[in-house]
């Protein structure tokens, strides 16, 4: 079965107050078993408008990847994200 990523891009606004969400994330992320494969980092905009913080993370489908984003964990979590940052989240299926 293939794997499924997040990848998102983000803008974080209020690096204090996004701790709140990074710490509300992570039961989600545990429980649906995501490996993060890039955090933040140096980047490079090779094409098109960069945003700030690039992260991909792996989970062990795309069913799980959706799974982990819909749940209450995961939207609890999100609406801490949403009042410190911008950005966008695609859910991909690995190949």
């Amino acid at each position: 079965m293939p794997k499924g990523y997040w990848i998102a891009r983000v803008d974080v606004r209020d690096p204090e107050g996004y701790k709140g969400y990074v710490a509300a994330a992570k039961p989600a992320f545990e429980r649906f078993g995501a490996v993060f494969l890039a955090r933040g980092g140096a980047h490079e905009a090779a094409e098109g408008t960069a945003r700030t913080r690039n992260v991909i993370i792996e989970f062990p489908s795309l069913a799980a990847a959706r799974d982990c984003y819909n749940s209450p964990e995961y939207q609890a979590a999100k609406a801490i994200r949403q009042r410190f940052a911008d950005g966008e989240i695609v859910l991909v299926e690995g190949a």
